[in-house]
């Protein structure tokens, strides 16, 4: 037996669960097992002998990782982050093995914002799996907007940012901004001193304007090839700088529409280590077809592709992480351990929280996903507490 783990006084409930293979960014173990004290990963291991437990959890022969772990989503069961309301929405993606969840809020006046963080907060008083929002909008480029209204964006002024800051203290985790607005690198560093992860996306910027968000402090690249200019030969834009620079994560919508797999598979290779799968997803998902709104916009999905109504603007995605973690495996030739990477440690990375979250080792929290060999879910754990 191989095994490592914390030593602790007076222990909660001890929980060991097994299964044929534990994968996380470190590896994949053959016949594993990990050990639940309360909320948190207390040893992990593998083979037949293991630490005494209350309970024992023997999952044949699944695939046990980390919760994944959502930078982006906008909603999904119908419902919207703007909405009154969005519990239906957040068990549906915990039910697909996302157990941490950064929510995003499409561009809308300041009030409307201010109002919309605070629903969030409220939420984050009694979930601890609600890491906090995320403002895609209203500091991005008219120019590439894509799924936002357009009379709503405005620059990234001093005021702006204040109040925003103001509504959002301790709520707002990340914040997306296009870097070539008037007072962007200003607001880049405020936001990061205020402790928020700022994201370069939405924009028709440069290599060197991106470079410069990215030395402010910026740390993501919003949905990487989308809403962005391309890479190209001459002119690598954003993409190009994100690449460049080992301090940034890449956000990827790999649902097969989005980018192309090809693209996906340069990316990873381009960036190992540094890709964060995200959903992108709106109300749509795990929904049926039909027409949504987006924040202020009707937007139509058929086909499970959700289009701004009457254009060919894609506005966002149906994609759920699980779904996200086999186009990895199957579309962009990710190792199964790569792949989960990208849906756990990697995201938890870019929000500064890789110390608790990501892994399956002793000291993290105790967010698990049970999956099958075919990478279906078949259970979900949430800070030691079974889901669903």
């Amino acid at each position: 037996m191989t095994a490592t783990g914390l030593q602790t006084g007076r222990e909660a409930r001890r929980t060991l669960v097994r299964a044929a293979r534990v994968v996380d960014a470190a590896g994949s173990t053959a016949d594993g097992w990990v050990l639940i004290v309360g909320d948190t990963v207390h040893a992990v291991g593998s083979g037949p002998e293991a630490p005494a437990a209350d309970q024992v959890v023997d999952l044949g022969d699944a695939i046990l990782t980390p919760g994944f772990i959502d930078l982006h989503g906008h909603g999904g069961a119908t419902e919207a982050y703007e909405d009154d309301s969005f519990a239906e929405s957040l068990a549906m993606h915990r039910a697909h093995g996302t157990t941490r969840s950064v929510l995003s809020l499409v561009a809308n006046p300041l009030p409307d914002l201010a109002a919309s963080l605070a629903r969030v907060r409220s939420v984050m008083d009694h979930d601890a799996l609600v890491l906090g929002a995320h403002l895609e909008g209203p500091f991005l480029s008219p120019h590439n907007k894509g799924a936002h209204n357009e009379s709503f964006l405005v620059d990234p002024s001093p005021s702006a940012v204040s109040a925003l800051l103001e509504s959002g203290e301790d709520v707002i985790r990340q914040v997306t901004i296009a870097p070539e607005l008037p007072g962007a690198l200003d607001a880049v560093g405020r936001f990061v001193a205020a402790g928020v992860t700022v994201a370069v996306g939405h924009t028709v910027g440069t290599l060197d304007q991106a470079r410069a968000a990215f030395d402010a402090g910026a740390t993501l690249l919003t949905h990487a090839f989308n809403a962005m200019p391309g890479l190209h030969h001459r002119a690598p834009g954003p993409i190009g700088a994100a690449v460049a620079d080992d301090r940034v994560t890449l956000e990827l919508i790999l649902d097969g529409v989005h980018v192309h797999p090809v693209v996906a598979d340069t990316l990873f290779r381009a960036a190992p280590g540094r890709v964060a799968l995200i959903t992108d997803a709106m109300g749509a998902a795990g929904a049926a077809d039909g027409s949504y709104r987006l924040g202020s916009l009707d937007v139509t999905v058929s086909g499970g592709v959700a289009h701004v109504a009457g254009t060919d603007t894609i506005a966002g995605s149906t994609l759920t992480q699980d779904v996200a973690l086999r186009n990895a495996v199957g579309l962009a030739g990710r190792t199964l351990p790569e792949a989960v990477a990208a849906l756990t440690s990697v995201p938890a990375g870019a929000l500064g929280l890789g110390d608790r979250l990501g892994r399956l080792a002793p000291g993290y929290a105790a967010d698990l996903v049970a999956l099958s060999p075919s990478l279906e879910v078949q259970r979900v754990w949430a800070d030691g507490r079974e889901l669903g």
